[in-house]
Formats: structure tokens, C-alpha cells, sequence
């Protein structure tokens, strides 16, 4: 099924405002939702187009990269290939995959600046270091990301067209839902957080309603991952980097260990995994903000940081992989949140997710408590020149203790405070405790 996605939009503010002047380059995690979304744009947008899959090219194709000094002939041979006529200024060339064939992205420069056609480009692993040696990376690209689906495009996908805009009339007007409304809200996140926002899960859901169905598809696209990973690095430390994600959320640890996932010190590679695994867009990081405040991003610790899986529904399969698939009755449960397993980092890798998806740089805060533990601040976002403190809580709240005293601390740069949990919108003294559901408003 082809799903609405709002990144068209972006896509469509680029072949207006920029006329050809730069190529449009997708990047984000394989089986994401790339190519489609592409094919469906050029289809709708375009008189005619071409796409070059460079997963399955053939070396004809492949030759034509290696001199693009006569560029009638490049464009007469593409013609030819793929029997279709192209249009100046009325057709567009996709390279998808383009990392497979960096001569091919490389390539862009020059075709950029002949300006007959458009050139959209959609790639993942794109900073591996095979896939950009010893070629020119084009200045002439406007890139963007294409993040798993969020809610709102989930909840288009299984016939909701009316829920997002509701959603976001609520949000604005901060009023509690009540409770019927916040019951069937929660539900339909539940339903989005064990399924995800993998188009092939999601269309798994649709057409099977089978949860088990939903977990093989999503198995096949991890099992995926980690084939790309090796590649990378054949001693798979890469992947154990990513199997272990759910583990030391769980353990509530302020931060990831690498050494604790790989069982060996990684010392000097650990740098270069980390970037690596992250440049996939299948893991989101956050890094620790050493001196909250606006800007971040001056002071955060490069070496201190949390692993979030970009797709809580991902997530949630590798969490439960100590079985060869995840049994209906524990997605029952995780519908109705009733599992006893305590469900709080779930909701923090879905805030993750939520947070990411929004356009928002991950950052936490830890401080010690005086007893040989810390406090610590879930996320932080900003706002003009404050900062906005986020506690996730996975049940309702009797405290939040971490959230009152990083507050009095940085008392001068604090804007809102917001408790994000599973219950309906209230008001507790200065801090805002907003239902799971409002996070990607923010």
C-alpha cells in the first residue's frame, strides 16, 4: 500500500522554491519508506521519470557513471534502458539506493548544474566510509529525513483521517479529553507502539489484523539490519550494539555501555561504530547535556549517551526475542497494558520516537542525588532561550522528584515543565503532566 506521508509536503516545497538548482537527497533506515514515497511522488508530479535502483542495476547502467563528460549521450542511453522519454524540466530521475554507487552520487554536480531534469536521490548508510571514498560529495543536495511512521500518518493508515486534526485541536486547547476519549486514544497508541511505523508492518496489520503476522514482518526487516551491519563490521559488534538497546533501557542505566553489549572494550572503534550505527537511521542517540541550556549542543558529552531504536515497534520485537516470535497473547497484553514486565522504558524509547520524528535533537540530564545515585531528566527540548524538562512516567505519578529539583537548579532557564504520561491532562502546581499522545506537539 502506498501511505500518506508528511514528508511529501517537504518534497513538494523543494521542486517549487528550488527549480532544479539542487538534488533532493532522502536519506533514512532501509524499508522505511524511501523508495515508495519517491515513486509516488514522480509519479504524481512529473510527466515522466526514471528510477535507477542501484540494489539491481545492471553494469550498463553502472558504466554510464564512469564518464559524464557527454552528457547527451548519458541522457540518450537512460532513454533507451528504460524506454522512456524524458522531458526538460517536466521529468525526474531517481537514483535510488545511491550510497551502492558513489560514482553515481558523485555524479549529481554536474547534472545538477545542466539543469534539464530533477534528480532525487534516496539512500541509507550514507557516511559509511566505503560508500564515499575517494569520490566528491555534492554540495548540490537539500537533505532530508524520512523517519519510520508517526502517529498521525499510522492513524491515516488504518482509516483515521479525522483523529491527527482532532489531536491537535485538543493539544491546543489544554483541556483534559475525559475519560472515554483518553481510554480510546491511549488504545489507538498502544495499537501504533506494538505495531510501529514500518510501512511493511503497518500494511501487515492492515491486511492480516494478526499480530504474529506483524512480528515476522518486523523480524525479517531487524534480521535486515543486521545483515547491513555486518557488512560493516564482520566481527558483529554493531549488532550486538543494537541487540542490546532494549536491555540496558530496561536496567535504567544513565547511560549506554558499549563494553556491556560487545563483552569487550571497544576503546578506540567505539567512536566510529557509534556513527556508524547511527548514520543508519535505525537507532536514534541522545547525548548528555553537560550544561543544560539553549545551544545544547556546545556542551554535550560525546562520550555519554543513550540508544533508542527509532521504531518503538522494532523495539518492542526485540525486546521479546528470546523467543523465535512474540506471542499474540504478550501483544494482547501490551495492547491492554497489562504486562507485568514494567513498561516504562517502552514509553521512553516512544517519546524517543515521538521527539525525533518532530525534529528534535535528543538530550537528557543526570545529577546526583547526595546518596550514590542520580536524578535524571528524561529529555530536554528549547524553546526560544529556555529550556523544556521532560520526565516520562510509564504509570500515574505520585512524585516527580527529578523534574522539581532540576527545576529549582536551573530555575533562571526553565520554560514549561511537562510530566508525559499514560493518563489524561492535568495541572500539578508549575508542572504540565500531558498524556503520551500530546509528545510530538510539543
Amino acid at each position: 500500500m502506498v501511505f500518506k506521508r508528511k514528508l511529501y509536503d517537504r518534497m513538494l516545497a523543494w521542486k517549487r522554491e528550488r527549480k532544479g538548482t539542487s538534488a533532493l537527497l532522502i536519506k533514512g533506515a532501509r524499508r522505511v519508506g524511501k523508495s515508495t514515497l519517491v515513486e509516488e511522488f514522480a509519479k504524481r508530479e512529473y510527466k515522466s521519470y526514471i528510477l535507477i535502483d542501484f540494489a539491481q542495476t545492471s553494469r550498463e547502467i553502472d558504466e554510464l557513471f564512469d564518464n559524464m563528460r557527454d552528457l547527451n549521450y548519458f541522457f540518450f542511453r537512460l532513454q533507451n534502458i528504460f524506454h522512456t522519454t524524458l522531458h526538460e524540466r517536466k521529468s525526474a530521475i531517481i537514483f535510488d539506493e545511491v550510497q551502492l554507487n558513489p560514482k553515481a552520487r558523485q555524479s549529481i554536480k554536474f547534472l545538477v548544474k545542466d539543469g534539464r531534469y530533477d534528480y532525487i536521490e534516496t539512500g541509507s548508510l550514507l557516511s559509511i566510509k566505503k560508500n564515499v571514498q575517494n569520490i566528491l560529495i555534492p554540495s548540490e543536495e537539500t537533505r532530508i529525513t524520512l523517519h519510520p511512521m508517526d502517529f498521525d500518518e499510522f492513524l491515516w493508515a488504518i482509516g483515521d483521517y479525522s483523529g491527527p486534526d482532532l489531536l491537535h485541536q485538543a493539544f491546543l486547547l489544554h483541556r483534559p479529553m475525559g475519560q472515554a476519549a483518553h481510554r480510546e486514544w491511549m488504545r489507538n497508541l498502544r495499537k501504533y507502539m506494538v505495531v510501529g511505523g514500518m510501512p511493511q508492518a503497518v500494511d501487515t496489520y492492515i491486511q492480516t489484523n494478526n499480530l504474529q503476522m506483524v512480528d515476522e514482518k518486523k523480524r525479517e526487516i531487524l534480521m535486515l539490519y543486521d545483515d547491513d551491519f555486518r557488512k560493516i563490521d564482520d566481527s558483529g559488534n554493531i549488532s550486538k550494539l543494537l541487540m542490546d538497546i532494549p536491555a540496558q533501557l530496561s536496567g535504567n542505566a544513565n547511560r549506554y555501555i558499549a563494553s556491556s553489549a560487545t563483552q569487550s572494550s571497544l576503546r578506540e572503534k567505539e567512536s566510529t561504530f557509534i556513527a556508524d550505527i547511527t548514520d543508519s537511521q535505525v537507532v536514534t542517540i541522545a547525548h548528555h547535556a553537560n550544561d543544560p541550556n539553549v545551544g545544547m549542543g556546545l556542551t554535550k558529552d560525546q562520550s555519554r549517551y543513550k540508544l533508542f531504536l527509532a521504531d518503538t515497534g522494532l523495539f518492542i520485537t526485540l525486546a521479546f526475542w528470546d523467543k523465535d516470535y512474540t506471542e499474540n497473547t504478550i501483544y494482547s497484553k501490551l495492547l491492554s497494558d497489562k504486562l507485568s514486565a514494567n513498561l516504562g522504558y517502552v514509553y521512553e524509547n516512544l517519546v524517543a520516537q515521538m521527539l525525533t520524528s518532530a525534529g528534535h535533537k535528543l538530550y537528557y540530564y543526570t545529577f546526583p542525588d547526595g546518596n550514590k545515585h542520580n536524578y535524571e531528566i528524561d529529555f530536554l527540548l528549547t524553546k526560544k532561550d529556555k529550556i523544556i524538562p521532560l520526565e516520562i512516567k510509564s504509570s500515574g505519578y505520585n512524585t516527580h522528584k527529578s523534574l522539581d529539583l532540576f527545576c529549582q537548579k536551573f530555575s533562571s532557564r526553565i520554560g514549561q515543565r511537562y510530566l508525559i504520561y499514560p493518563k489524561d491532562l492535568q495541572q500539578d502546581g508549575q508542572t504540565i503532566c500531558f498524556p503520551i499522545y500530546y509528545t510530538d506537539k510539543l
